[in-house]
């Protein structure tokens, strides 16, 4: 029964070294630990690039979905869209299916710290091996740049999935 316990107390050792051995952004921004374990909030497919993407979001983003407060979204929501290449299974219907995990990619609302671009703040992580973006925090201005499109919307490429 000891050796149990301790090959479960390496077991958790182990998650947790590996959450905290992830790199932070190059604006110091750091993965968060929990984020497979959010909930789903809406889903994307991109026929641009071929990317399918489940988008979830922590506790204080399902509580604004749920509220109905997301134009603007309160300080505190975080968003992540995780992103896997596509394929298609011709004998399921041509259901398009994940493929290769791609990256997975957060947006962090505090209006004060991040005012510069729209009170998000960016950062993603690329693989499996989850190496962050960017060789340096002026990677921002390239996702703001892309997020102005989305700004009618609190600059958030999300559209929360209805409910019954």
């Amino acid at each position: 029964m000891k050796n149990l316990y301790i090959v479960a107390a390496l077991l958790v050792t182990q998650s947790v070294l590996a959450a905290d051995s992830v790199a932070p952004a190059p604006n110091g921004i750091v993965l968060p630990t929990d984020y497979k374990d959010w909930r789903v909030i809406s889903v994307l497919r991109r026929t641009d690039n071929d990317t399918l993407r489940v988008i979830v979001g922590n506790d204080r983003a399902i509580r604004a979905v749920r509220e109905g407060q997301t134009k603007p979204w309160p300080n505190g929501a975080t968003i992540g869209k995780l992103v896997w290449r596509t394929k298609t299974r011709p004998e399921w219907g041509d259901s398009i299916v994940p493929d290769k995990f791609q990256e997975v990619e957060f947006i962090f609302k505090d209006s004060e710290k991040f005012s510069t671009t729209g009170g998000w703040g960016f950062a993603k992580w690329l693989g499996k091996k989850q190496t962050p973006y960017g060789d340096d925090a002026h990677f921002v201005l390239e996702c703001f740049g892309c997020h102005t499109l989305a700004k009618e919307n609190d600059y958030v490429f999300v559209e929360p999935a209805p409910l019954p």
